[in-house]
């Protein structure tokens, strides 16, 4: 069997294919490797200018080798093995974006290491209980979340579930792809407290 692709061969290939040096690019995609890299590690630390960092569609377990990434604002770890938050400290400050979804998260302890977090998507994982998706009160920036295919949410009729999922995170102006029509954002509410 093939060994699995390096975080250090798929930066190089990248370079190769992109002719710039991986240091000084603010947008590096490296999923879809074949074969698929199976480990994040401390060759990631050269993405120092890095804004947007796909690693999607390959076989991670663990997210880990974050800690140069001080610009990182986007990340995308979509399909893989990965089962926790743990090991996104590093880019707990610069971080808004995450995605996530299609993998086999349980557990949302360490979410709220992400102060600036405003989109989470999270699709088509393992949540069952809402004692996990309470922490995500946590991300009190978070605006945006796709939670849809875990099976907290496929245990409630989809009008049940949305009204319980913006009861506890009263802040979402979106979720699931839908707008959150609550009463503090309701349009009648917006044009009655116009005039105060």
């Amino acid at each position: 069997m093939a060994k699995p692709t390096s975080i250090k061969d798929a930066l190089k290939r990248w370079e190769e294919k992109n002719e710039k040096y991986v240091s000084e690019s603010k947008e590096i995609g490296l999923q879809f490797q074949w074969p698929p890299i199976e480990k994040m590690d401390s060759n990631l630390s050269q993405l120092v200018t890095c804004e947007k960092l796909s690693l999607s569609t390959n076989m991670i377990e663990k997210i880990s080798g974050l800690s140069g990434l001080r610009n990182l604002k986007i990340l995308s770890l979509a399909r893989n093995y990965i089962k926790s938050f743990s090991g996104l400290e590093a880019v707990g400050d610069s971080l808004e974006q995450l995605w996530i979804s299609y993998n086999f998260i349980d557990k949302t302890k360490g979410i709220g290491t992400l102060r600036n977090l405003k989109v989470l998507y999270m699709s088509n994982n393992l949540i069952k209980e809402w004692s996990e998706f309470q922490k995500l009160q946590e991300c009190q920036e978070l605006k945006e979340l796709t939670f849809m295919g875990n099976p907290l949410c496929e245990s409630y009729e989809e009008s049940g579930w949305r009204l319980e999922a913006t009861r506890k995170l009263p802040q979402l102006e979106k979720l699931d792809g839908e707008p959150v029509i609550n009463e503090m954002n309701s349009p009648s509410n917006i044009y009655n407290n116009l005039g105060k």
